[in-house]
């Protein structure tokens, strides 16, 4: 393999956008969810929600910390690495990553101190509020980051002056159909990922018979949650799968791995695609369900790899099992909810350890969706970094070398590693620690709780759940 500039830059924003994708999905949720659990507090006054608030409170500071900072490198990365591309779309992505930072990042940033540090400065009301901006401000980060992918995947609304590439619609820059789409796919995506953790987190305090109330809160809420989202978060997916069907066609085939033309098309299901020989190894594979999964019918024509010039296909391997992958995690994530509220239903939900342990193990599978999600709609993009108007291997700096690209991708590995490692270890620790251990903390240092219906509420709490911490 040839370690050139351009295949270690894709190397390299890779390895960077894996880290950094994983803190602003999960935060987005984790924002939604504080703001819902503030929201119940201060319309009960039970202090349950405040406990359940106050430990995932300085899980999401973590996250949102380290979201931040893997945010700034990734950015410096359209400077250092991808010149070429800043220069000739740099007025279409420029306003939207400036977007990002004063309407998004600024609102979440600006409440997030209110929300971190002003629980007894300000009023409840104003300190709900403040909740909720943040989880807007997460929201509204998402929008325009995906405003900015979605244009690179399918670009509208731009005509091209003197090589660069200059922006004439901006509606259709921002809020075209293909945004329209991945972007309520991706905060499903966040949303769902936060369930399954606060799921999992409440299934293992149930496993480890502590902070019962607030796990059974975890486990019930974040089921809830999943069950509905995941079968709109399906129906977002056949979208997006349209949306490729139509504009990226050689991105569609190469997720399928179909490598003929056919009439009607066969679906693989699984298999080992070697892309020297154009054919796929030990293939498990249903006729006809290709031509229906694309167009709706069993007899249509789909296009194989064979259509597109050897210089325009896209790699397949890791297209084809990211993209697996992603359904699998998908198809886990249903069943478990549904599984789980059909098991409260009949009331053996927090008696069925099998499906504790269940719960518990399937806290990764939003994280790992969404990671093969990103694979499939990047790597299936290729050989564009802009879709049709850029290649990736003419978008890098021209001066870079193999050496430069080189040390700083392994610079980053190893600050990430220690910056990360560090991070994670952090949250398992207050997850390890639980949610009444840090309330308990939190009212050393204030003195006082701020509601005695709170207090009140707090006590019978602990009657029910006969004192175990």
């Amino acid at each position: 393999m040839d370690l050139d500039p351009v295949l270690l830059s894709r190397i390299q924003f890779g390895f960077l956008i894996s880290f950094h994708i994983i803190f602003p999905a999960f935060t987005i949720g984790l924002a939604a969810w504080l703001a819902t659990i503030e929201g119940a507090r201060l319309a009960t006054g039970n202090a349950l929600y405040r406990r359940v608030f106050d430990f995932w409170l300085p899980i999401f500071a973590v996250s949102f910390g380290m979201g931040v900072v893997t945010g700034i490198v990734m950015a410096f990365q359209f400077g250092t690495n991808w010149g070429v591309l800043s220069v000739k779309t740099g007025s279409i992505q420029g306003p939207l990553l400036g977007y990002e930072g004063f309407t998004a990042f600024m609102l979440e940033a600006t409440f997030f101190g209110v929300m971190l540090l002003g629980r007894d400065r300000v009023s409840p009301r104003f300190y709900f509020f403040s909740c909720c901006m943040v989880s807007l401000g997460t929201m509204f980060s998402s929008f325009w980051i995906l405003a900015n992918n979605s244009w690179m995947q399918v670009p509208l609304g731009h005509t091209v002056v003197d090589g660069k590439i200059i922006p004439t619609d901006w509606m259709q820059i921002v809020l075209g159909p293909v945004q329209m789409v991945r972007w309520p796919h991706m905060l499903l995506a966040a949303l769902l990922t936060t369930s399954m953790c606060v799921s999992a987190t409440g299934a293992w305090y149930l496993l480890r018979r502590v902070h019962l109330d607030e796990g059974r809160m975890m486990l019930h809420w974040g089921l809830g949650l999943a069950a509905v989202l995941i079968p709109v978060q399906l129906f977002f997916g056949h979208l997006t799968g349209e949306y490729v069907l139509k504009h990226q066609p050689a991105k569609f085939a190469a997720i399928e791995a179909r490598w003929k033309n056919e009439q009607p098309a066969s679906e693989v299901l699984i298999a080992i695609p070697d892309e020297a020989n154009e054919r796929n190894l030990y293939a498990i594979s249903v006729p006809k369900l290709g031509s229906f999964i694309a167009s709706g019918n069993f007899t249509s024509a789909e296009r194989g790899l064979e259509s597109f010039p050897r210089e325009d296909r896209p790699p397949v391997l890791i297209p084809f099992f990211a993209f697996r992958l992603m359904v699998g995690m998908g198809l886990v994530m249903l069943a478990v909810s549904w599984l789980g509220n059909l098991l409260r239903w009949r009331g053996k939900l927090e008696s069925s350890r099998w499906f504790l342990w269940a719960t518990f193990m399937s806290f990764p599978t939003g994280f790992i969706a969404i990671l093969t999600g990103w694979y499939t709609a990047e790597i299936g993009r290729q050989p564009w970094v802009v879709y049709g108007l850029l290649r990736t291997r003419d978008a890098v700096t021209p001066s870079l070398t193999t050496s430069d690209v080189l040390t700083s991708l392994i610079v980053y590995v190893l600050v990430y590693w220690i910056f990360v490692s560090f991070g994670i270890y952090y949250i398992y620790k207050l997850l390890r620690e639980g949610p009444r251990a840090r309330t308990q903390a939190t009212e050393n240092v204030t003195g006082s709780r701020p509601l005695a219906v709170a207090a009140r509420t707090d006590a019978a709490s602990e009657g029910r759940s006969g004192g175990r911490s």
